[in-house]
């Protein structure tokens, strides 16, 4: 308290070990006796206005976390199922040819998906640079970025 300096002496048993485990942390934090930690810890708790607490950061960036990854997994799982969507209207409308069995003929597409691919990945590669170049150098715009 800040006006005055009134001690009482108030005896108190814990049994939630994780309730233990974090007095002794602030206690050691804060360089000060288990009673005065105690007693620091149910005044911020009565303040209802705590200051930030690193564990309690951690919490929030771990929900956080965990939402992002529950929404990436859900992302990912709806690409897969356009991916096979595309895929099967691609068959679909696609006839067999006695070509598609030529091992040349395998072979060149096996090359143009390899190009393809290799394209994407330098895109990919190149905007994610000049995307931080541009953050760097000058504001955001909504135009289309040059190539």
């Amino acid at each position: 308290m800040a006006g005055h300096d009134v001690a009482t002496r108030v005896q108190v048993y814990l049994t939630d070990p994780r309730v233990i485990a974090a007095l002794n942390r602030e206690a050691r934090t804060a360089n000060i006796p288990l009673s005065q930690a105690a007693g620091r810890v149910i005044s911020k708790g009565l303040a209802r206005s705590l200051p930030a607490d690193p564990e309690d950061r951690l919490l929030q960036l771990d929900r956080a976390l965990r939402d992002h990854m529950r929404s990436t997994a859900r992302d990912v799982q709806i690409i897969q199922e356009l991916l096979i969507e595309v895929a099967r209207a691609f068959f679909l409308r696609l006839p067999d040819a006695v070509t598609d069995q030529d091992p040349v003929a395998r072979a060149a597409v096996d090359r143009r998906i390899e190009k393809l691919l290799d394209d994407t990945a330098a895109r990919l590669i190149a905007g994610s640079r000049s995307q931080r170049q541009q953050v760097q150098n000058e504001p955001r715009s909504f135009q289309p970025a040059s190539e």
